[in-house]
């Protein structure tokens, strides 16, 4: 909407032009972590009450920009990591963004199948499998929780193996296994208390659920996955198309 001649436009609300500044002062380009000043130090600065400061770190806070830590202060959320729907690894999207990733490995485990891991992988229920458990990072920052379960006679010796990096690159590194499609189901979700603390969330933060099978170039089942992300870095990213 444009101004009649002679009509000055409102000005913009004090919180809203703190809300720029802190922006481009704090945010922009700026490492995910990275410290705003504390609200007395802002209300300071830009001689206004820490009731306006606190309104504009709460604008910036509801776009997902910065997060704030009870009693430790508000810090930079940092790009997120923009997931396609191609048939990409972890790593992948991470460097993509040009970030390092790496993994923690919580845990791997042989054990039976079961009724789903069985059907997604074609097994028998009682076939065994491998199920390793890992926490992603990006630049050391908690992403995802990822449980990996893959078919215990294609990957004999798989728990010897270095499984920090990523997956699909040591599957074919190792034994000659490339996944080249997948089938995916993606659900939002709320963490746990244990999963939260994992990802450095508060509990109940919502969060991506991605339960995905993947498959050779033979058609072969190689890896069921669910991985869940946080909803404040990741994205989903896909085009669509009007037949």
């Amino acid at each position: 909407m444009t101004a009649e001649p002679g009509v000055t436009a409102p000005p913009r609300s004090k919180y809203l032009q703190i809300k720029d500044a802190l922006l481009e002062a704090y945010i922009d380009g700026k490492p995910a972590g990275s410290a705003l000043p504390p609200e007395r130090v802002l209300a300071a600065d830009f001689g206004v009450t820490r009731v306006t400061v606190r309104r504009a770190i709460d604008e910036l806070e509801s776009d997902g920009l910065v997060y704030r830590v009870q009693g430790g202060g508000t810090y930079s959320v940092g790009p997120s990591i923009a997931k396609s729907l191609r048939l990409t690894s972890f790593s992948e999207d991470v460097r993509a963004r040009g970030r390092t990733p790496s993994s923690r490995l919580l845990e791997v485990a042989h054990g039976a199948a079961g009724d789903e891991v069985g059907r997604s992988l074609h097994l028998s229920p009682g076939d065994g499998v491998v199920t390793v458990r890992r926490l992603r990072m990006a630049d050391g920052e908690p992403m995802c929780l990822e449980v990996c379960a893959l078919a215990a006679a294609t990957v004999p010796g798989l728990e010897d193996l270095d499984l920090t990096g990523s997956l699909y690159e040591l599957l074919e590194r190792h034994y000659g296994i490339a996944p080249t499609r997948a089938e995916q189901l993606i659900e939002a979700t709320v963490l746990d208390e244990h999963d939260a603390a994992m990802l450095g969330v508060p509990p109940f933060s919502a969060a991506l659920r991605a339960t995905r099978t993947s498959y050779d170039s033979r058609g072969g089942p190689v890896e069921y996955a669910v991985t869940t992300y946080r909803a404040d870095r990741y994205s989903l990213r896909f085009a669509v198309r009007r037949d």
